[in-house]
């Protein structure tokens, strides 16, 4: 068969499977079905390879070409045919509208009566019924795009609007993607919802599908469309239109809106009658499908045209690798909503970035809330534990799965590094430092002045350990069970858990491994706890971003009394998760972080890249280190006597070219490149053959989830470092004089400070709250606390720290040690009062001891107002001593001139 009549094969399977009837034009009959597609049809400017009927009458044409024809260069042949249709033929438009070109490989599409009528790739051929619905309509979607009313502006931030003023530019374009960007917190979802009512309403939409990352952020996907009510209609967004949050693989043909996991999505067009709802738990940061592409066939149920528009909410980065086929299956605008975009990210999207909101300006507008970022560093969390052997020592071992723990004696040295804790070795102790420090910082350094604790998540490595750390959190706090919960996919009720979170006084810890980790709303979170690394750039940002909601203060305090205002959040660091190298792609490309049982079905599915070959080897023989002799034999039984080192040793020689050299030299001494790669398919053929088996697959998997940890209870551990994280504190010092150097001219403040001698003019209270404005401003971290806790984790020899709070002032004291006017930085009243002592000593004996006390009340206000006044002296703590009438009458006439003295002598 020539190229082309190959072509025409696949290109007559393509279309009836979107339900065209193929003929012959000697069997021609247009109304032999809805759809009837003619081969070799004669027309005016030549011979069409099909013309398409709909109802009778002619709608398209298309064009066969064999496959590797670039395509482009045919669309003027089929333009051509579109116009030159016999006079006497009936046809549903003049021209016709629908013109493909198709090599049975790739096949592209146009719509004549589009404005700028453009050529599109399509998966296959549209349905009869569609191409009649299309033809219907007065105007094509596309054309209806680009004449949409003005945006109503009330109810939206200025960035929402940003972002659905520049999505519907890019339709209006026909741009077939669109990317916003918008910062966690700044209401992407709301966004989307508020772009899918006025596509739906205006442009006649048909359909939208909401794709999320896991099955709660479909839930909570759900509740924004159920909260939304138009600008121009009272009725709520459910109340006009379906929408529909998948929890079976039925669609609701009446739904505008169906909201999914691609997870689901895949599983319907592979035609399963259901999905598994625990697949879409997980977030797919941590599980799903590895490097290689899924593929994707023709679906008669869900046909490529079924919805107009897709939007794909913050799914992970493999959404754009793994599952792009399933993306582009559709014949479907496709609009993406993310805080953090890789290169895949702008890649897949073409680059087309129709609106961006930084995380930075988030903050500046009060969207958002800046952080500080502490680091907590001890002994056995960096360098690990060496414990020597005794008979009089006990170690546990417990079994992860069932959590049984068994004593036995210490027969030799216990030794494991930091990368080894919570997982194969639990070091009580460490957990115990780690909370303790927290603890007691809590109320001195994270949030002083607070009394109650803050909101605050605390991120685990896996189940196990998150069950250790509500212990241990709750012991150390000593408070009971409400107090701290463990919000994971293993705990009774978890969507109930986040409610509380969010909206009870209790929890007031939940600590988690994934399940709030993306997504998850819970405004009143005031802190994060890293207890675990995260090698991945946009996860670890994702987590981070679980903090920076801004929250009004009324919703704050209905959860935590003592809460003033959330002005920022406090990110604690146990692990180093701020400081270890973060690469753009997800943790599943990390072979180690794929759970077991994927690894296995990845390999039975036929991934058998080299990644997941050696990753299983090492699996394979870190777990027959783990096996008893009885596990082993029981193993063998279905590995075809294989043992666990010897499918190791396979799966290893199976990605050797040597091995695959050797093997194909048995045959001929110099092998082929065929040859080469035919011995290599059968070293990974015979090397993968026994995880094929299911009953061997149940029985590793058995003995992974029964692999035992030990626990140290013996080890103590010691704090060696609590404060700001180094490289926070470098980048916030950095930006702090930068800002001096930039305004040192504009603000009053800074020119006394910098500029002008000081006896010329004084520092007011007045000017320094405005330097702390036009701080805060340009940077709502750059607050004194801040500040000085950074510069104290840079030079911590020349940095005192003996007060438990900062005060206003302090920022006097940070100016003239960050341009090095001053060569130790201590809180502005120490300053005062050293002052006080050395002016108190010029004038021996001409204060009483009374007076002596008042004058030194007036020194401490100095120190937090810059001056002391008159009717300062009614205030606390003169009030107690009797007021300014007491004072009139210590110092008679004296008083104003000898405040003013002292304000002279004492103030910056």
């Amino acid at each position: 068969m020539t190229p082309e009549e190959l072509a025409r094969l696949e290109i007559d399977k393509a279309l009836r499977a979107a339900g065209w009837t193929v003929q012959d034009r000697q069997a021609l009959n247009p109304r032999a079905a809805l759809g009837v597609a003619v081969r070799e049809f004669p027309l005016e400017g030549g011979e069409a390879d099909y013309l398409l009927f709909a109802e009778g009458k002619a709608i398209g044409v298309v064009e066969a070409k064999p496959a590797g024809t670039t395509l482009s260069g045919v669309a003027e042949q089929t333009r051509r045919y579109l116009g030159g249709l016999p006079a006497s033929l009936a046809r549903h438009a003049d021209p016709l509208p629908f013109g493909y070109e198709s090599t049975g490989k790739e096949t592209q599409f146009v719509d004549l009566r589009d404005p700028e009528s453009r050529s599109r790739r399509v998966f296959s051929f549209h349905r009869p019924e569609t191409l009649l619905n299309w033809v219907r309509q007065t105007q094509t979607l596309r054309a209806r795009l680009g004449r949409l009313p003005p945006i109503a502006r009330a109810g939206l931030r200025a960035c929402q609007l940003e972002a659905v003023e520049g999505l519907e530019a890019s339709l209006a374009q026909g741009r077939p993607k669109a990317l916003i960007q918008m910062a966690t917190g700044a209401g992407k979802t709301y966004t989307a919802v508020t772009a899918s009512y006025r596509l739906i309403k205006y442009a006649g939409v048909r359909r939208i599908l909401f794709l999320v990352d896991r099955g709660n952020l479909g839930r909570q996907t759900l509740r924004e469309f159920q909260g939304y009510t138009p600008p121009d209609d009272p009725r709520k967004f459910t109340e006009l239109y379906n929408v529909q949050n998948l929890t079976s693989n039925r669609l609701d043909p009446e739904a505008k809106v169906t909201i999914t996991t691609i997870q689901r999505l895949y599983s319907m067009l592979k035609g399963e009658p259901n999905y598994d709802p625990a697949g879409e738990e997980a977030s797919a940061y941590e599980v799903g499908m590895g490097d290689e592409v899924i593929p994707v066939e023709y679906s008669p149920t869900l046909p490529p045209e079924y919805f107009d528009l897709i939007i794909v909410d913050e799914c992970h980065r493999s959404i754009y690798k793994t599952w792009k086929q399933v993306l582009e299956y559709f014949d479907a605008f496709i609009v993406g909503l993310t805080a953090t975009p890789s290169k895949l990210t702008f890649g897949f999207f073409n680059r087309n970035l129709v609106s961006e909101y930084s995380y930075e300006r988030s903050v500046a507008e009060g969207v958002n809330v800046g952080f500080d970022v502490y680091r907590i560093r001890t002994e056995v969390g960096e360098g690990g534990a060496r414990l020597e052997a005794s008979p009089e020592y006990l170690l546990g071992k417990r079994d992860k799965a069932t959590r049984e723990v068994r004593w036995e004696g210490m027969d030799e040295d216990l030794v494991y590094t930091a990368s080894e804790l919570d997982r194969a070795v639990v070091a009580v102790d460490q957990i115990r430092t780690v909370i303790r420090t927290f603890r007691d910082r809590l109320f001195t350094d994270l949030f002083p002045g607070r009394q109650e604790v803050p909101k605050t998540l605390i991120f685990a490595k896996d189940d196990s350990h998150a069950e250790d750390l509500v212990n241990i959190v709750r012991e150390e706090f000593g408070k009971g069970n409400d107090f701290a919960k463990k919000i994971t996919y293993s705990a009774d009720n978890p969507e109930q858990l986040i409610k509380d979170f969010r909206t009870a006084y209790y929890p007031r810890i939940a600590v988690t491994v994934d399940m709030i980790s993306t997504g998850t709303d819970i405004k009143p979170l005031e802190c994060l706890l890293f207890m675990r690394d995260v090698k991945s750039k946009i996860y670890y940002e994702q987590m981070k971003g679980r903090g920076t909601r801004s929250i009004d203060p009324s919703d704050l305090q209905s959860v935590s009394a003592d809460a003033r205002h959330k002005t920022h959040f406090v990110l604690v660091d146990a692990v180093g998760v701020t400081e270890s190298f973060k690469e753009e792609s997800q943790p599943l490309e990390r072979k180690k972080s794929v759970p077991f049982d994927k690894l296995m079905e990845r390999i039975v599915m036929g991934e058998h890249t080299e990644a997941n070959l050696t990753s299983l080897a090492s699996r394979l023989s870190r777990l027959a280190k783990e096996a008893t002799p009885a596990d082993l034999e029981a193993l063998r039984t279905h590995s075809g006597g294989l043992d666990l080192h010897q499918m190791a040793a396979r799966l290893l020689n199976a990605v050797d070219p040597d091995q695959a050299r050797a093997l194909a030299q048995q045959t001929h001494p110099d092998p082929s490149e065929a040859a080469l790669k035919a011995a290599a398919e059968q070293l990974v053929y015979e090397a993968t053959a026994p995880i094929y088996n299911p009953e061997l697959r149940q029985a590793l998997n058995a003995l992974q989830r029964r692999s035992v940890q030990t626990l140290d209870i013996l080890t103590q551990d010691r704090l060696t470092y609590f404060g700001p994280a180094q490289h926070h504190a470098l980048k916030l010092t950095q930006t702090f004089r930068q800002f001096l150097e930039q305004h040192k001219d504009e603000i009053t403040a800074l020119q006394i400070l910098l500029n002008q001698p000081q006896a010329q003019q004084r520092v007011s209270f007045r000017m320094v709250k405005e330097l702390a404005a036009a701080l805060a401003q340009s940077n709502p971290q750059l607050t004194p606390e801040v500040l000085w806790a950074a510069f104290e984790r840079l030079n911590p020899e020349r940095v005192r720290r003996s007060r438990p709070e900062r005060v206003l002032t302090d920022l006097i004291s940070l100016v003239r040690f960050a341009l090095e006017q001053e060569a130790l930085l201590r809180p502005y009243p120490e300053t005062v009062a050293e002052r006080f002592e050395v002016w108190l000593a010029r004038q021996p004996g001409r204060f009483t001891e009374e007076q002596t006390e008042w004058l030194r009340m007036m020194a401490d206000h100095i120190a937090t107002s810059l001056s002391v006044e008159e009717s300062d002296l009614d205030l606390t703590p003169f009030q107690g001593r009797g007021g300014s009438y007491r004072a009139r009458k210590l110092f008679g006439p004296d008083l104003e001139r000898l405040m003013h003295e002292l304000t002279e002598a004492l103030a910056a």
